[in-house]
């Protein structure tokens, strides 16, 4: 899994390659914590937060796929 930051939050000496990212509308639970999800134009997914929009993980949509099925599953559940 990849995780991307604003030029002025990592080390990196070189700002990331500009992706052209499709992002759907925001999922938003209570307290307005919304997060979205995207697609590239090669296939690459992407999950982001509205309050951090240049801050997103991102890997293949088949990773994507199995995360949301492990947190459906209740993978995540200690964490709630």
């Amino acid at each position: 899994m990849n995780v991307t930051t604003t030029p002025h939050t990592t080390a990196r000496t070189t700002a990331p390659a500009a992706v052209d990212i499709d992002w759907n509308e925001a999922f938003c639970s209570e307290g307005a914590n919304c997060f979205r999800f995207g697609l590239d134009d090669s296939g690459r997914a992407y999950i982001g937060s509205t309050l951090t929009p240049g801050e997103y993980v991102s890997d293949s949509v088949e990773a994507l796929r199995a995360l949301i099925s492990a947190v459906k599953a209740g993978a995540a559940d200690h964490l709630l």
